[in-house]
């Protein structure tokens, strides 16, 4: 745990920041979770990806931009992955996630309807070429925030999808408002540092809230879709929705890109829907020390890249 705390607050510092995206070495680590910096590289990923029957969500990554100009540069990106994902004719297999942050969420006048504005048009070019947009979710500080946004966009986009982070205490109450017909919802266990009076601290008192909270979507009348790697909650999807009858359409397997791939292939081999999230972008690295804090699987790799970097 102190190990996972020290490196989701590094995540957030300047002077690490320089240090590890100025090592050459750290590269071949990032080039596991990230599907490269430029849209091009994004775009092969994704053919790879769907041509093995996988689906995906792409995420432009940035994140607590801190002008407005940042903000329409982020608008921007979404749109140029919209407009260039439109001639490979995936419908829904290619969605999009955004961060709010990256909108302007977090900025000190307005950050609230700068993100709304921003992120609408991005909203509505996602459904004009038949998919959608997942609005991530990020500190819990921000949760009603987007929550907020989630709503105006569901007045016009009703496909919308919204992430809950299990560890936090409120989620149980959040994904039985979220349990609506056609919600979209993916559950996560969360990956942000956040104290105790808003969150678990234990890890098996986050993987006891996960499933209290994926029963919770499953048995409603949304659209579930489980963002986990954990071999156990895995099963526990499987047999909820053999429980209820759902149809293979009904829900999803939302795996990260460069995790478990093997066991991205078996799930669709075996006819359930799994998306990749697929993150691509020059601005990498509180992506990749998230990635680096959540399993110690990770971290030993990237620091067995370093020490073999010769």
């Amino acid at each position: 745990m102190l190990t996972q705390k020290a490196l989701l607050a590094a995540s957030r510092r300047p002077t690490l920041r320089r240090v590890v995206t100025g090592t050459p070495v750290t590269r071949r680590v990032v080039d596991r979770f990230v599907a490269g910096e430029t849209l091009p590289e994004a775009l092969s990923v994704v053919r790879t990806l769907t041509g093995g029957g996988l689906a995906v969500t792409l995420d432009h990554l940035g994140e607590d931009v801190t002008t407005r100009a940042e903000a329409q540069g982020t608008r921007d990106a979404y749109l140029a992955l919209l407009d260039a994902l439109a001639p490979l004719d995936l419908g829904r297999r290619a969605e999009v996630s955004v961060k709010l942050s990256a909108f302007g969420q977090a900025l000190p006048l307005g950050g609230h309807d700068v993100a709304l504005e921003l992120v609408r048009p991005v909203a509505e070019a996602a459904t004009a070429m038949g998919t959608t947009v997942t609005l991530d979710m990020e500190e819990s500080g921000t949760v009603d925030s987007t929550l907020a946004v989630l709503a105006e966009l569901r007045r016009d986009h009703p496909g919308t999808g919204a992430v809950l982070q299990a560890m936090l205490h409120r989620t149980e109450d959040d994904a039985r408002a979220l349990a609506t017909p056609g919600s979209r919802v993916r559950l996560v266990k969360g990956a942000y540092d956040e104290p105790a009076a808003v969150a678990h601290q234990d890890k098996a008192a986050v993987d006891a809230a996960y499933a209290r909270c994926l029963e919770i979507l499953v048995r409603g009348p949304g659209h579930p879709m489980a963002g986990t790697h954990d071999p156990r909650l895995i099963e526990l999807l499987l047999t909820l929705v053999a429980e209820t009858g759902r149809d293979p359409d009904s829900y999803e397997f939302q795996l990260l890109y460069g995790i478990r791939p093997e066991e991205q292939q078996r799930l669709a081999a075996a006819g359930h829907t799994v998306r990749a999230y697929v993150p691509y972008g020059v601005d990498w690295y509180g992506y990749f020390m998230r990635r680096l804090a959540e399993r110690p699987a990770n971290l030993q790799f990237f620091l067995r890249s370093l020490a073999t970097k010769n």
